[in-house]
C-alpha cells in the first residue's frame, strides 16, 4: 500500500477510535462530574453578591441544560483529535518502537500520552471546579500548564532513551524511570505553584471533582488506546485461519 494511502487509512482509524473513545469519556464524565460542577456553581452563587434591587436579573449565555449537552460534544470532538494525533504519531513513530505487534506500539503510544500528557501536569496544576480560580491568573496558569505538558512528553521521551542504553531487563526499567522522574522534578521546581483555592471552599467536593476530572482522561486515553490497537491489528483472511487449524 502507498505512503499516503497507509496513512489515510491509519488516519480514520484513529478518528473512529478518537470518536469511541470521546463518547464514553463524556458519558463518564456526564455521569459522575455533573453533580460536582452543579455543587460548585451552588457555592459561586451563594457567595455573590445580592442583586440591586429592581434590576433585571442578567440570563446566562449558556444554559445549564446546554452545557450539560456541549460537555459530551466536547469531549467527542477533543477525543476525535487526539485519535488524529496518535494516527500520526503512529505513521512517524511505528519503527522507532521496538516491539513487533502493531497493537502493543498502539498502546504504548496512547499510554505515553496519558502519562506525560495528562498525569504530569494534572499532579502540580489539578483543575479546579467553578467558584475556584483568580481571573488575573488566567494566563501564568494556562502557559504553565502548557509548559508543563511538553515537559511530561519530554520526561517519558527522555525515559525511553535512557532505558535503551541498558542490556538488563531491570536496568532498563531502572534506567527509565531515573530519567523520567529527574525530568519530571526539575519540571516541578522551575514551573511556578499556583494556589488559588479558598478555604472555605469544601475540600471533599474540591477533590471528588478533581479525581473525575482524571477519570475523564484515563477513560479516554484507555478507550483510545484500546479501540487503536484493535483497529491496527493486521486481520488474517478466514482462508488463512482455516488453514493454521487444519495444519
Amino acid at each position: 500500500m502507498p505512503t499516503e494511502h497507509r496513512f489515510i487509512s491509519l488516519l480514520l482509524r484513529g478518528l473512529l477510535a478518537g470518536l469511541i473513545a470521546g463518547l464514553l469519556a463524556g458519558a463518564f464524565a456526564y455521569t459522575f462530574g455533573e453533580t460536582h460542577i452543579d455543587a460548585a456553581i451552588a457555592i459561586e452563587e451563594a457567595a455573590a453578591p445580592p442583586a440591586t434591587p429592581g434590576a433585571a436579573e442578567e440570563e446566562p449565555l449558556v444554559s445549564r441544560e446546554g452545557q450539560k449537552a456541549g460537555l459530551v460534544l466536547a469531549t467527542t470532538l477533543y477525543g476525535i483529535a487526539m485519535g488524529g494525533l496518535i494516527a500520526t504519531a503512529y505513521t512517524l513513530l511505528r519503527r522507532r518502537l521496538r516491539t513487533p505487534s502493531d497493537s502493543r506500539a498502539a498502546l504504548s503510544l496512547a499510554g505515553a500520552a496519558l502519562l506525560g500528557a495528562v498525569l504530569v501536569p494534572w499532579i502540580k496544576y489539578p483543575p479546579n471546579p467553578p467558584a475556584v480560580g483568580d481571573p488575573s491568573t488566567i494566563n501564568q496558569r494556562t502557559w504553565s500548564y502548557l509548559a508543563l505538558l511538553v515537559l511530561g512528553l519530554v520526561a517519558v521521551w527522555a525515559a525511553v532513551i535512557a532505558s535503551r542504553t541498558q542490556a538488563a531487563e531491570w536496568r532498563r526499567a531502572t534506567a527509565g524511570v531515573v530519567a523520567f522522574l529527574v525530568v519530571v522534578a526539575v519540571a516541578y521546581l522551575l514551573l511556578p505553584s499556583i494556589q488559588e483555592v479558598p478555604d472555605t471552599f469544601p475540600a471533599a467536593l474540591l477533590w471528588d471533582f478533581r479525581l473525575v476530572s482524571l477519570g475523564v482522561q484515563a477513560v479516554l486515553w484507555t478507550a483510545l488506546g484500546l479501540a487503536f490497537a484493535a483497529l491496527v491489528t493486521p486481520r488474517v483472511p478466514a482462508a488463512a485461519q482455516v488453514e493454521t487449524a487444519a495444519a
